[in-house]
């Protein structure tokens, strides 16, 4: 709620994993993850990022989200920088 109110470029989601995956990544060898989703890809896909009212507040007001992993050093800067490799997008439409 306070990304919309500050009327942020995103919210920036840190993880112990590198992004957004078809399963878990630290259970599943074969995940697979995602550079880009958007959040109808998340909801038919059963896949969970945040609290259901966070999500649909971010959707609700087509604020991206950043899923990156927040214990890899410099990553945080890399995503505020813009860099597409790291983590994944949710985005309101492809």
């Amino acid at each position: 709620m306070r990304a919309i109110e500050i009327e942020a470029d995103a919210i920036l989601k840190g993880t112990r994993v590198d992004g957004i995956y078809t399963a878990d990544p630290e259970k599943d060898p074969t995940a697979v993850k995602f550079p880009t989703i958007t959040y109808d890809e998340l909801y038919t896909r059963g896949l969970k990022i945040m609290d259901k009212t966070a999500y649909a507040l971010s959707q609700d007001n087509k604020m991206p989200i950043v899923v990156f992993d927040m214990n890899k050093q410099g990553n945080l800067y890399e995503v505020c920088m813009g860099n597409p490799d790291v983590g994944t997008l949710v985005v309101e439409k492809k």
